[in-house]
């Protein structure tokens, strides 16, 4: 009796001990897209950098070239930086493979194909996640990401429709109103789209008066996002890999601007891009933001780092306050975008900012 008690003890005190240890981890993260014409000795440089100045893990957008991953994980792991590969999921711009086969692109409400009319920018080529083979593609580059060793996690970027609503921030920018949903901003009218939720449905989206309004419809389009990522887990942890991805700033406002419900996704970690001049707000809705996140995540694994616009602030001071916002609020870490935009300033204010919180 008296060692079946102190094992119980023992086994309080190490859950307790392990649980503070976990609450003492707040991550800090850059994202860097990289440019193989950079020389080892160059990205040895810029990799210091993040390390000095308290920054532990980079999300590195390859234009997803594994070869390039691999070259660029030793030099960041000798620094002490954790590796993360940053992909472009569903917008998939210059996609080589992709471009020879138009049937793959998303199509609009109003009969516009992202492969040749594209919404907003040129750079917005968005493939349909109801094309077999356009998911298969994705796959395929997700895998060999997944397959460089070192790398913490394939991190899913665009992971999203296209934005049926702009924050309302960029709406100046593009000479817009979006009071409702409006069929040139309103996706995945594609034929491989259509005739899936036909045949779960019978109806077609394409001849309802006002399918915008239609719940299947909506919640179709958020399962066929979800069948992605959650297909993306699997195949980045048969590699011993995580599941990460940059997202819109928490569920319900992700669901509403660009059907992304990611609450209900299974991932390991999400990174809300919290950039909250791109919504006319002011700094502390970054931590109302996290929050929320927070909330919405409660009972499951996932746990949230919160993403920091770097040019949207107005000094440093306001960098250390959205800092300790996102870790008041519950988050676990926080990233900056991107390594281009941090100044000197920028990261000895990051330095001391880690070091202020004993971390």
């Amino acid at each position: 009796m008296k060692y079946t008690i102190l094992f119980v003890i023992a086994v309080l005190f190490s859950a307790c001990s392990g649980k503070e240890t976990a609450q003492e981890t707040f991550d800090f993260g850059v994202w860097t897209t990289a440019d193989s014409k950079k020389t080892d000795e160059e990205y040895t440089a810029e990799f210091k950098k993040y390390k000095e100045a308290g920054i532990d893990e980079v999300l590195i957008n390859t234009n997803t070239n594994p070869v390039l991953l691999n070259r660029l994980v030793p030099i960041a792991q000798e620094q002490g930086l954790k590796v993360h590969a940053w992909i472009m999921t569903m917008n998939r711009p210059g996609d080589s493979v992709a471009l020879q086969h138009p049937d793959w692109y998303m199509v609009s409400r109003s009969g516009k194909s992202c492969f040749d009319d594209r919404p907003y920018v040129d750079y917005y080529q968005w493939l349909s996640p109801s094309h077999p083979e356009a998911r298969q593609h994705i796959y395929d580059l997700l895998e060999a990401l997944a397959k460089v060793k070192g790398i913490e996690s394939v991190h899913l970027d665009y992971i999203r429709y296209p934005d049926v609503f702009l924050p309302v921030g960029l709406l100046p920018k593009y000479n817009l109103e979006q009071n409702t949903e409006l069929p040139d901003y309103d996706f995945d009218y594609s034929d491989a789209s259509v005739n899936a939720f036909m045949k779960e449905f019978g109806r077609d989206p394409r001849k309802m008066e006002h399918p915008e309004i239609d719940m299947e419809w909506k919640q179709f389009r958020l399962n066929q996002i979800k069948n992605i990522v959650d297909h993306a887990q699997e195949i980045a942890h048969k590699h011993g890999k995580k599941l990460t991805a940059a997202v819109f700033p928490y569920p319900e406002m992700a669901d509403h601007m660009v059907r992304q419900r990611w609450d209900k996704w299974n991932i390991d970690e999400v990174y809300p891009m919290i950039y909250h001049n791109f919504y006319n707000e002011e700094i502390n809705w970054i931590g109302y933001a996290t929050k929320q996140g927070v909330t919405d995540l409660q009972g499951k694994q996932a746990q949230i780092n919160t993403g920091i616009y770097i040019p949207g602030l107005q000094s440093d001071k306001e960098l250390k306050d959205v800092i300790l916002l996102a870790k008041e609020n519950g988050a676990k870490g926080v990233s900056f975008f991107d390594g281009n935009a941090l100044t000197a300033e920028n990261l000895k204010t990051i330095k001391e900012t880690k070091k202020a919180l004993k971390l």
